[in-house]
């Protein structure tokens, strides 16, 4: 069944005439004449309506045959993430395929069993909300991050087709002349070898993006030696499947961010690009999100001086949760401090070429060998914090799923809170930040309290409300909590409007 009868054609042609940023990504025009699909965006002249289709995805449009466009390049179009209904399956599915745990999604049974459902239901799911299986899927991913790095970087050929996911340089030639009609050297501008090291990609995402923002809630909570934050930068310490390097990260445009990556295995490159985008929340649809917010009066006036805030994750859930833990019951900066003593202690050090990035962060199959006691000494806090770390890291060596996204934030939240020492607030800030739920919410929060002056059973009421965005909420108040933005009573008209 084709996508296209989902989507309205008058209002996709519309949009393609107008070239509406608003639908980028959302679909795309495949042409029949030409063989050629492209964005809403595309400064191609305008084909005629009979002769397009409108596809829902990349994938789609592939699969029925044609070609990426060399003007307007798909690779580039923002993604949005899907969060309701039986699409979190898809997304879910998505993530797993981003990050190559389930070989690029060619094993679409092994899938299936990874998400609890029958293979036909996958390809069912994956086929009503983005028109394509999940082979079509990853094979689209892999094609489009191929033609990225050919035509953003000055890597080999070779290298290009490894660090993409292409078995051979061979097959990957033959892709790209079934795809665009040439050999991929004939697609590479000339360019000179970039004078820093480091593979550097755009990241693109949907308007607004409130860097401003998402870099003081980064900040604020980052581990020394495991990550450097400034205004202008991001950079941390990674680890993948053993080996270790570095990315940094900084905005480009309205429509981008670019991450320069260290990396020696350049086969990781997209599963360290879908974390990337998972710790900048680049899958959000930001205009929706702070319309609902905004329809609130005590939020209106955060929104509006904050247009496009996004809720940061984590490169890690594991870290990102061992971070909320130390965090209970002490100030946001202690939480940090004692997360890098962490690092310190149970991690491991590694040299850089970033300043200030030294160590690793310990893994769960670390930290589930340590004593508690030896961890509440080491960082000297209470012994039931160091039993919870310690408690956490065994629930999630024996259960390797607890921190993936999953069943909704009801069943995430039962699940976090059967671990000895983790209650409703720790897991709804680890279902927050580390489980990209979008409806969590920490009401029993003193800082959100204080933010917007209610107590919890009251905040708890008013954050109903808010949903299923409550998490982007929670991350406008806390920027209040932080001393980052006024209170909600004290912004006036004059402020918001500026």
């Amino acid at each position: 069944m084709s996508i296209a009868l989902h989507l309205d054609p008058e209002v996709c042609y519309r949009a393609l005439i107008t070239r509406d940023a608003r639908f980028d990504g959302r679909f795309f025009t495949a042409v029949r004449t030409t063989g050629i699909y492209c964005r809403p965006i595309c400064p191609a002249p305008t084909p005629k309506p009979a002769h397009v289709t409108f596809y829902r995805s990349a994938a789609a449009a592939e699969a029925a045959g044609f070609r990426s466009c060399l003007r307007c390049r798909p690779e580039r179009a923002p993604e949005t993430t899907l969060s309701t209904g039986s699409a979190r399956l898809v997304e879910q599915a998505m993530v797993l395929i981003a990050e190559g745990e389930t070989g690029e999604g060619n094993d679409e049974a092994g899938l299936a069993a990874r998400l609890g459902i029958g293979e036909r239901q996958l390809r069912r799911l994956f086929q009503s909300h983005l028109g394509a299986s999940p082979k079509a899927l990853a094979q689209t991913r892999r094609n489009l991050l191929a033609r990225q790095l050919v035509a953003e970087t000055d890597l080999p050929l070779t290298e290009v087709a490894l660090a993409a996911g292409f078995g051979s340089l061979r097959r990957f030639n033959t892709v790209f002349r079934d795809l665009y009609g040439r050999p991929p050297s004939e697609m590479r501008r000339a360019k000179g070898r970039q004078a820093e090291p480091g593979l550097v990609l755009s990241l693109p995402l949907r308007p607004p993006y409130e860097w401003a923002g998402v870099m003081s809630l980064l900040a604020a909570h980052a581990i020394p030696g495991v990550e450097q934050v400034s205004p202008a930068c991001y950079a941390r310490v990674i680890a993948v499947e053993g080996q270790y390097g570095t990315v940094e990260v900084w905005q480009e445009d309205a429509t981008s961010l670019r991450a320069r990556i260290n990396f020696p295995a350049l086969r990781m490159l997209p599963r360290i690009v879908a974390r990337l985008r998972r710790i900048f929340d680049l899958g959000a649809d930001p205009v929706p999100i702070d319309a609902w917010l905004g329809q609130d009066p005590a939020l209106a006036g955060l929104v509006v001086l904050r247009p496009g805030m996004r809720v940061p994750g984590a490169w890690d859930p594991f870290e990102l949760a061992v971070r909320v833990i130390l965090g209970q019951q002490v100030s946001v900066a202690a939480g940090s401090r004692m997360a890098g003593w962490l690092a310190t202690e149970f991690g491991t050090l590694v040299e850089t070429r970033v300043a200030g990035l030294t160590a690793l962060f310990p893994p769960a199959v670390v930290l589930a060998a340590v004593a508690p006691d030896a961890i509440s000494l080491a960082l000297n806090m209470p012994r039931a914090r160091g039993a919870a770390i310690v408690n956490l890291a065994r629930a999630v060596v024996e259960t390797p799923g607890l921190l993936m996204r999953g069943d909704g934030l009801d069943i995430a939240q039962r699940r976090l809170c059967a671990v000895p020492g983790i209650g409703p607030w720790t897991a709804q800030c680890i279902a927050l930040f580390a489980l990209r739920e979008t409806d969590a919410f920490p009401v029993g929060d003193v800082g959100l309290q204080r933010a917007i002056g209610l107590p919890a059973t009251a905040l708890a009421a008013r954050a109903e409300q808010w949903r299923p965005w409550r998490a982007y909420a929670a991350t406008h108040l806390w920027m209040v909590a932080l001393g980052l933005s006024p209170a909600p009573e004290r912004i006036s008209h004059e402020d918001a409007v500026a």
